[in-house]
């Protein structure tokens, strides 16, 4: 079976960052398995994504997959699937243990080192808090978290971008306070805030907060994270969004990516398997009646992803509340 065969006319829409004029791929691929651990599995998937005509790639420290996915890049280019690196755009993010000022510029020169690459897209910093330097365990020991000095570790990511080795830089997991928190320090705004973000789990609050300070949302789990550590098959399972799939012919994670995708949102989905790699691509051409639209808006909401791993009584943030900062 030819899985590129219908690949060419599907043509994955792009938005355009203010900050930087760049174009990112409103749909991506993730890379975070569990456990972290990046294999030639995940190098042989990452090449089969490309092949299909993914062009946007979402790793991170923690994950372990920088190597993978650069050794996949490597390959690609070698074999003429892609002509030039530029073609993609490369996410990764900035781990809780190099989450200080002086630690942040050398965490992003050793995930390129990891990634064979030059430049970065996008380096995010992955969660609102610092950690003992020099470790890189998950989870990290509760007695080891320190609070974040954002003005000092944000103004070490606008070094990051001034010096050429990313394009772009944006927060993960920031609540609506806490991003205001980077702003009011900030000469270069965030482009992205990447958080959970589902049917299940829509971000009414702060995809608003965000559009009005022109940033964007990008999507993880938008299919829930079955399979994650705090994962669940929730949504997949969700009644509402079977009876949406199978009235439109459609499969459930297609309903929740296009959802997403007519949310505004930049959306990472993580699949290894190349018929559903394939089937993540064609959401371009249908779309959500509003009806049906109405119906997932009605569906109701919990977080999946508490965040009790970054929570410690003796830490700087004490609670799932203090972390979201009542956004639960």
């Amino acid at each position: 079976m030819d899985l590129s065969s219908d690949v060419d006319s599907i043509s994955v829409p792009d938005v355009t960052f203010k900050s930087s004029n760049q174009r990112l791929p409103v749909l991506g691929m993730g890379t975070a398995a569990s456990p972290f651990a990046g294999s030639e599995a995940t190098k042989q998937a990452i090449l089969d994504a490309i092949k299909l005509g993914y062009r946007h790639f979402d790793t991170a420290t923690l994950y372990q997959t920088e190597q993978s996915l650069g050794d996949a890049i490597a390959e690609a280019l070698s074999l003429h699937i892609i002509n030039s690196r530029d073609e993609l755009f490369v996410t990764s993010k900035l781990w809780c243990s190099d989450a200080h000022p002086e630690l942040v510029v050398p965490a992003l020169q050793k995930s390129l080192e990891n990634l064979q690459l030059e430049y970065l897209d996008l380096y995010l910093i992955h969660w609102p808090v610092s950690s003992k330097p020099g470790s890189y365990e998950f989870p990290i020991k509760k007695e080891d978290f320190l609070p974040m000095d954002f003005k000092s570790v944000w103004a070490a990511m606008e070094e990051c971008q001034n010096l050429g080795l990313t394009k772009s830089i944006g927060v993960s997991n920031f609540s609506c306070k806490k991003v205001g928190e980077i702003l009011a320090e900030a000469k270069i705004p965030p482009a992205v805030n990447q958080v959970e973000m589902n049917p299940l789990w829509q971000q009414n609050k702060l995809r608003e907060f965000c559009k009005e300070k022109e940033i964007f949302v990008t999507a993880y789990a938008p299919l829930g994270a079955r399979g994650a550590l705090w994962g669940s098959t929730r949504v997949m399972e969700c009644e509402e969004l079977k009876q949406i799939a199978e009235a439109k012919g459609k499969t459930v994670a297609q309903v929740c990516l296009r959802w997403a995708y007519e949310q505004g949102a930049i959306v990472v989905v993580k699949s290894f398997n190349k018929q559903r790699m394939k089937e993540n691509l064609e959401i371009f051409n249908w779309e959500l009646s509003e009806e049906e639209t109405k119906k997932i808006s009605e569906i109701p909401q919990s977080r999946g992803c508490l965040g009790e791993d970054y929570v410690s009584i003796n830490g700087p943030i004490k609670s799932v509340e203090e972390l979201w900062d009542g956004e639960i």
